[in-house]
């Protein structure tokens, strides 16, 4: 029995899933915990509902629905290109207070043409909330962390810092530390010195060596999780990430990437310009986002409505393109929110790589905008 009544309006978006050729899916309240905890996101990680089985399997409720549908749509063995949609409770706490609330939203899976998918993502997910909110006034922020990648990439950090810059983006709190780290290195302290002659001298037998004899003197070797090898070659790659840094000019470029905020339209002119004169080479990245732009003209889309913005991110790890949010105007409530997560449907055990594009929508916060 649910907690809290279902909105008013749900009829009114079935009707507008249904008008778009989506198969209603649910999913269990309870799910396997690992999934979310391994790819979800720090952010959501801190608020979800954990539990056990009675085998001791890591369980939780439902904290979102991107997850569970793929892992539906993995199972089921369904073909693509599929379009799900879903409206359930999903359990998580929240800045409002509520720890559940309503979810819908429409997942496309398998589509290969990724420009035209994301731009029916973000046309779906405005059209559907000017039905449920006539007259409204939307606005949209659009990031795209394949550019971002592409900028990393471009600067040539070594991959270990790569991965942190890329895990920490649309979290500009961590993002600036991670920035002020690269700008003033900091050493590595708690580490036996000669430990970090031998990391120093590139004498990696040695290394493992002096590790191995350590873990049976201290007893540690008889429940490690990891063997003499990986921890030498951890502390290795630790060591050479702490020392990293990243000169003067190409943090500049970085900085002053990561303040580009302009109107969607303006935005591939701005980026060719950043990447001509800071000489980087960004140009398939650059070329997906011409195409999305494209389609979203193609499509009619409004995009005096829409913002770009190079440091916009969504606080959820397995995004790997677009990303986005829906707000009213005069409003920092998100309504809706989503991007594109080709990565997540291999990491949850599909054979194949499958491209996936979706957003979802926050019922509670169109409810009381619809009470306005």
């Amino acid at each position: 029995m649910p907690l809290i009544d279902m909105p008013d309006f749900s009829p009114d978006l079935l009707t507008e899933f249904a008008a778009r050729r989506t198969e209603r899916v649910n999913t269990p309240v309870i799910q396997p915990a690992e999934p979310f905890l391994d790819m979800a996101g720090e952010d959501l990680r801190r608020r979800i509902f954990l539990t056990e089985s009675e085998t001791g399997a890591n369980l939780c409720l439902r904290p979102e629905f991107t997850i569970p549908v793929c892992l539906r749509h993995i199972e089921t063995a369904t073909g693509t290109p599929k379009r799900y949609s879903y409206l359930g409770e999903v359990f998580r706490q929240r800045r409002e207070g509520a720890h559940e609330f309503y979810q819908a939203g429409i997942e496309d899976l398998g589509d290969t043409n990724i420009a035209g998918a994301d731009a029916r993502a973000i046309l779906d997910a405005t059209g559907i909330l000017k039905a449920l909110l006539p007259g409204a006034r939307l606005e949209l922020t659009l990031g795209d962390q394949a550019v971002f990648e592409a900028v990393v990439r471009a600067l040539g950090l070594p991959l270990g810092w790569q991965k942190r810059l890329i895990h920490a983006f649309g979290d500009m709190t961590h993002l600036e530390a991670l920035l002020d780290r690269l700008a003033r290195p900091q050493p590595v302290t708690g580490l036996d010195r000669e430990v970090t002659d031998l990391i120093a001298s590139g004498n990696e037998a040695e290394l493992i060596t002096r590790i191995d004899r350590t873990m049976e003197e201290t007893g540690y070797s008889t429940n490690a999780s990891r063997s003499p090898t990986e921890i030498a070659r951890r502390l290795k790659e630790k060591l050479e990430l702490a020392e990293t840094r990243l000169d003067g000019g190409a943090l500049l470029l970085l900085r002053e990437f990561l303040t580009l905020q302009l109107p969607l339209a303006e935005a591939p002119a701005a980026l060719v310009g950043f990447a001509d004169a800071a000489d980087l080479k960004l140009g398939p990245a650059i070329a997906l986002f011409d195409a999305r732009l494209a389609a979203l003209a193609n499509a009619g889309a409004d995009l005096s409505a829409m913002t770009y913005r190079a440091a916009f991110g969504r606080p959820l790890d397995y995004y790997t393109g677009l990303v986005f949010e829906v707000t009213q105007a005069d409003s920092s409530a998100v309504l809706a929110g989503g991007g594109r997560f080709d990565r997540l449907l291999t990491l949850l055990g599909a054979k194949e790589r499958i491209p996936a594009v979706g957003f979802s929508l926050w019922l509670d916060r169109i409810e009381t905008a619809r009470a306005k």
